[in-house]
């Protein structure tokens, strides 16, 4: 019994030694920061595979900043696989700058894999938004648009945005500000009917974008558009009446090729058609001969008739050959 007793008090003083090693710093720092957390508390939260050292100092970072934020949320939370610390950060920025945010919002936020800090300091400290993305082509990305003149215009726009905390959650980011703006921007020079009017009041692009609610459905609230840049382009107008009337060129040569060949098929036929007469006339002269043979045979024709029918076609190719040596 004496044994058994001096084993059990060894195991009692090696667990306290254990428990005191690991957690006794945590317990000691927050004792020192007038946070309140008990010993078998911090056990129950390693035994829960939930970690002390982030729990207790969110806990002493919401005290210190005068907020009363329960560990069963640190831990409920943090069982969530949310980042308490940056939670509790958030909490503290919202509370000094005056934003209504609760506890249940932030922790939605951050779950939703937002970034919970760098939304309340665009919320406090507007951010700007190139449009189009200078990330894109070495900052040498352009928003192309054409005015009714035909005239292209190539712009650049800045976009002051702050974040709308109440639809952070679901709301779009901020490829959709850029593109939302994008085409607002195409939309205003298409329908202006001179690219001289849109470069002598570039700011009735942005009173015209701004008006459309380009934020609506999205994670910011859009406080001004403003024009950083607009070059005149190409004359796509000319281009295009270049290219059509190239186009209409090939069209009319082909319509009088078109017409060409049929002529040519059409002479081809004809000749065919003389060629065919011709050879109908051979063979009625063929029939001739016979003729006059069967008219000898029966009386018809005598031999003095045949003898003037000779001179009188003698007479005939005479007077033929004449007239074409006058001719």
């Amino acid at each position: 019994m004496e044994l058994a007793l001096v084993i059990l008090g060894c195991l009692a003083l090696l667990f306290f030694t254990f428990f005191l090693f690991k957690f006794g710093f945590i317990y000691f720092r927050a004792l020192s920061a007038g946070v309140h957390v008990g010993f078998f508390n911090l056990i129950g939260m390693w035994i829960r595979r939930v970690s002390p050292e982030i729990i207790v100092d969110s806990r002493i970072i919401a005290v210190k900043a005068g907020l009363d934020i329960a560990y069963d949320e640190l831990e409920t939370h943090y069982l969530a696989d949310g980042n308490v610390i940056s939670v509790t950060r958030a909490q503290v920025m919202a509370a000094k700058a005056d934003i209504d945010l609760s506890w249940q919002q932030a922790c939605a936020i951050d779950l939703a894999g937002r970034d919970i800090l760098e939304a309340l300091k665009t919320s406090t400290n507007p951010k700007v938004i190139d449009v189009p993305d200078q990330n894109i082509n070495g900052g040498n990305a352009f928003i192309t648009a054409i005015a009714k003149d035909g005239i292209q215009l190539r712009v650049k726009a800045r976009v002051t945005v702050r974040t709308n905390l109440s639809q952070l959650i679901g709301g779009a980011t901020e490829e959709t500000i850029i593109a939302r703006v994008g085409e607002g921007i195409v939309t205003t020079i298409g329908s202006s009917a001179s690219h001289k009017i849109v470069l002598e009041n570039p700011d009735a692009i942005s009173k015209n974008v701004l008006s459309r609610g380009l934020d609506n459905g999205t994670a910011f609230e859009i406080r001004s558009i403003d024009i950083a840049d607009i070059d005149v382009g190409e004359n796509i107008g000319a281009k295009l009446q270049t290219d059509q009337a190239e186009a209409d060129k090939f069209v009319a040569q082909a319509k009088a090729e078109q017409r060409r060949a049929m002529a040519v098929a059409e002479e081809q036929e004809m000749i065919a058609r003389v060629q065919e007469n011709r050879a109908a006339v051979v063979l009625a002269e063929a029939e001739i001969p016979k003729a006059m043979s069967e008219a000898f045979r029966s009386g018809n024709l005598g031999v003095m008739d045949y003898y003037k029918m000779k001179n009188i076609e003698s007479d005939t190719d005479m007077r033929t050959k004449i007239a074409d040596e006058n001719t």
